[in-house]
């Protein structure tokens, strides 16, 4: 009998600390969603093309900027990416200087590194060159240089009292959507969990999507990219913080990824469909920048620091499971949006039909562009921290269709873990001589 009753009390807490956790969460995500549409957020002016680098270094010049300080990752800087952008600005005897030291996943050092040789170049204007790591280094030197702070003083919401120094970026990756967003994710040095700087003050002046910088994108990491893009146009669609504008945004970013993702993958030198999956990441980033995202990130952004994979990726291991678990509460709007975006034709099929079919239309594409769901290493003692860090991300930034509890997140893991476990002995059995 004490048994039954330490276990009915064990349970009643678990229940009691759940519906806490629930209403902290609700009531931030009201925070959020007020605070959205409060706070103007302003949008970069967006440049598309093959012409597109050249307009926005036409805007920095006319903006009176005379030292431009360049952001980019020392392997588009081998291979010579931002000569696009460095020989327009030789042509018309801009100086620049160039800073290549961005690693995936930027640290506060290399943050505090981009900005020390900034401030010592007296650079005026910043461009990103670069992926969403790239990007959020940039801002993240923006914000601190324009401050005059150290960058860990910009972690959290509102934390800068002055706007950012002048940014401009130039994505090369069809992803983040960080050009457009107001928020930069910067890891620690020591422990790599990731810090998160939110200010509408961080959305750059202007972004420039140039498909012929993207056509040396190799196929992987379109794929990973790409179904990083679905993944804030799904949650952004399915928060509950989803607005009219935010919904424009999110199902046209579905619908280009849907239809253009497979035929870059195959073809990376279709420009057409670089330039309109381009395009879609920006609209993603526009419409979680309002909307928010959900528990695919808060998982993934976990896997990645703990496992070491690459964020889009990581977020295509984790969507079909998140897609499943939202499936109820959310079926009618996932019914709405297959009508939308025309990946469905047959209007009087029903909600619970179009929903399940949505989903597996995003299964479907991960397989067709070639994305591995295996997570290499997972532990199972590793799991209390991820679930409790996952939880904690959605309870204090997301506004959820479906709150889970950490067991309910455990699951998730343990689903991964054990598909992870069959696709190694797969491959080991696959190797194996006749």
């Amino acid at each position: 009998m004490k048994k039954q009753n330490s276990m009915a009390k064990l349970v009643s807490m678990n229940g009691l600390q759940h519906a806490g956790y629930l209403a902290v969460a609700k009531t931030r995500a009201k925070v959020l969603k007020a605070f959205s549409y409060v706070i103007p957020i302003r949008r970069p002016m967006l440049f598309v093309g093959e012409t597109s680098c050249d307009e926005l270094c036409d805007m920095l010049i006319n903006e009176g900027n005379t030292h431009v300080f360049i952001v980019t990752d020392a392997v588009l800087n081998k291979l010579d990416v931002p000569a696009r952008v460095t020989n327009y600005l030789d042509k018309h005897n801009i100086s620049y200087t160039v800073y290549d030291g961005v690693t995936p996943d930027p640290t506060f050092k290399v943050v505090e590194e981009g900005l020390r040789q900034s401030l010592e170049a007296k650079c005026d204007s910043i461009i990103a060159i670069g992926g969403g790591s790239v990007i959020d280094a940039a801002k993240m030197i923006a914000m601190a240089k324009g401050n005059d702070c150290a960058p860990q003083k910009l972690i959290g919401i509102l934390k800068a009292r002055k706007p950012a120094a002048p940014l401009y970026c130039i994505p090369t990756t069809a992803g983040t959507g960080s050009e457009a967003t107001l928020g930069a994710v910067v890891s620690d040095d020591e422990t790599h969990q990731k810090a998160l700087s939110i200010d509408p003050r961080m959305v750059p002046l202007a972004a420039a999507i140039d498909p012929i910088i993207m056509k040396g994108m190799p196929a992987h990491i379109t794929a990973d990219t790409g179904i990083d893009v679905l993944t804030h146009a799904l949650e952004a669609w399915m928060s509950v913080n989803a607005s009219v504008e935010t919904d424009y945004y999110a199902a046209s970013a579905v619908k280009s990824v849907m239809h253009y993702l497979p035929l870059v993958y195959k073809d990376g030198s279709d420009l057409k469909a670089r330039e309109e999956v381009g395009i879609a990441a920006h609209y993603g980033g526009i419409a979680f920048n309002k909307a928010g995202l959900g528990y695919v990130h808060a998982i993934a952004h976990q896997l990645g620091a703990h496992y070491s994979i690459p964020h889009g990726r990581a977020n295509a291991i984790v969507l079909p499971y998140i897609l499943d678990i939202n499936r109820d509460a959310s079926k009618k709007r996932l019914a709405a949006l297959a009508k939308r975006t025309g990946i469905v034709k047959d209007s009087h099929t029903n909600d619970s039909n179009l929903a399940d079919y949505l989903i597996t239309q995003v299964r479907d594409l991960i397989q067709t562009v070639g994305i591995n769901p295996a997570v290499k290493g997972m532990q199972v003692s590793d799991f209390d921290k991820i679930a409790k860090a996952a939880a904690k991300e959605v309870s204090d930034t997301y506004a959820v269709p479906t709150y889970m509890s950490a067991s309910e997140i455990k699951d998730i893991l343990m689903k991964i873990k054990q598909a992870s476990d069959g696709l190694v002995d797969d491959e080991k059995t696959s190797d194996k001589v006749a």
